[in-house]
């Protein structure tokens, strides 16, 4: 029986260590999560709200990094530096990657690497190029100047703790356009490893010690395993409504539907889908920084649109407002981060303008096609005498007596006569021999 105590005894000191051990463990594994998001296209809101949105996760979590995939030509200025501002002040480790192999991190990419509390890049990418662009065409020298400037500072300061050579370079990144790749970048020390993935980038730098939100911290994130942080359903919506390519195709269906609702008003169903349309299309309009001259060429097609409806021309202001809205679609986004695909331009512009000719085709065909109300449409109608026509009297044609006159011999009651002619209240009927 003693023996028998001691094991249960033993036993039951087992299971209530397991019990106190299990929680340290847990505790332990949550410790050693990591993030990865990637970014890959032109920085907008978009991606700055899923950034955002990731740090918070990573924080809230206590994740022991967070690896900011990259592949961008870059973006907008103010965009970019809301992103900066919102990595500085993260408390977890961020590791931007450019990535991977033909990637890069052009313009706003390059400001965005340098944010990062480290940054690799894969084989085969590339960094730089950071020269300010006008997202309305071209800038004047003031006013490049000025943003020339703002970028030079901007990166001086993420470039503190780098080398001299990774300074000089930041600046020139900005005021000449020059561009490394991962091999010369690593180099002059702008990033701080060359990895063929983002996991093995993390090994490369595990211990190296790091300024994350004002006080030093040791990267310890080798080995462990990568949880992606994907795109909510929300901002997947508001990504694909960024793409130049959808904003035309929304605004051209809503100017479309309204057009066809001014044309047969009364379903109300064209209307509501075009009013949604525009108001999606609009919205990327308003974030990507549309060039008004293309627009107003746009507007300007749909205006002749609707005059060829109204009045038709036979054609002639359809063609003008193909040509119109060809014009607009080209220069509807002028700067080279955004560009509506040239192909889709030439089919809608067709298929807009046959749709047009549509709608005006049988604008003409209603106008020439006869009355099928009033005391015109009862020519041609068969009636029955009921008082005999000598020359006048009374025939029931079309379920109403109406006052009648014989243009040859006389008719007698119940004979068939057909409406040749009305003249006011009266018909004029010829009898119906067969």
């Amino acid at each position: 029986m003693t023996m028998w105590r001691k094991l249960t005894s033993l036993y039951l000191a087992l299971v209530l260590l397991l019990t106190l051990v299990a929680p340290a463990g847990v505790a332990g594994q949550a410790e050693r999560l990591a993030y990865r998001v990637d970014i890959s296209g032109p920085i907008t809101v978009v991606t700055a709200g899923y950034l955002e949105r990731a740090i918070d996760e990573a924080e809230g979590d206590g994740a022991a990094a967070l690896v900011v995939v990259l592949n961008t030509p870059g973006g907008g200025l103010t965009t970019t530096r809301e992103m900066v501002e919102t990595m500085r002040a993260s408390t977890v480790p961020i590791l931007v990657y450019v990535g991977p192999s033909g990637a890069t991190a052009a313009s706003a990419g390059t400001i965005i690497t340098l944010a990062g509390h480290a940054a690799a890049m894969s084989p085969g990418t590339s960094i730089g190029a950071a020269s300010p662009v006008s997202m309305e065409g071209e800038m004047g020298e003031v006013e490049r100047r000025k943003a020339e400037n703002i970028l030079v500072a901007d990166l001086k300061a993420l470039t503190e703790g780098r080398s001299p050579e990774a300074q000089e370079w930041a600046e020139k990144a900005v005021t000449e356009s020059a561009a490394l790749s991962a091999s010369e970048a690593l180099a002059i020390g702008v990033v701080d490893a060359v990895a063929a993935t983002p996991e093995e980038a993390l090994a490369q730098l595990q211990g190296k010690e790091l300024l994350v939100a004002g006080r030093t911290v040791a990267l310890d994130a080798a080995g462990v395993p990568l949880e992606p942080v994907p795109l909510s359903l929300v901002e997947q919506l508001l990504d694909a409504l960024l793409d130049p390519n959808i904003a035309f195709i929304l605004l051209t269906i809503g100017m479309n539907a309204i057009l066809f609702e001014l044309s047969s008003p009364g379903g109300y169903v064209a209307g509501i889908v075009g009013a949604i349309c525009l108001v999606l299309g609009f919205f990327a309009l308003g974030v990507l920084d549309v060039n008004w001259t293309g627009l107003g060429l746009i507007v300007l097609a749909f205006v002749l649109f609707v005059a060829d409806v109204m009045t038709p021309s036979l054609g002639v202001l359809t063609g003008l407002g193909v040509l119109s809205f060809a014009l607009g679609s080209v220069v509807l986004f002028s700067s080279p981060l955004y560009q509506v695909s040239l192909a889709l331009v030439a089919t809608v512009a067709l298929f807009t303008g046959g749709f047009i000719l549509f709608v005006v085709a049988k604008a003409i065909a209603a106008q020439r096609r006869p009355p099928v109300t009033g005391t015109a449409t009862l020519v041609g109608a068969v009636g029955q005498v009921r008082e005999a026509l000598d020359p006048e009297g009374m025939v029931l044609v079309g379920g109403e007596l109406w006052s009648a006159r014989s243009e040859a011999a006389p008719v007698a009651a119940g004979a068939m006569v057909r409406v040749t002619a009305v003249e006011g209240l009266r018909l004029t009927v010829e009898e119906v021999t067969e």
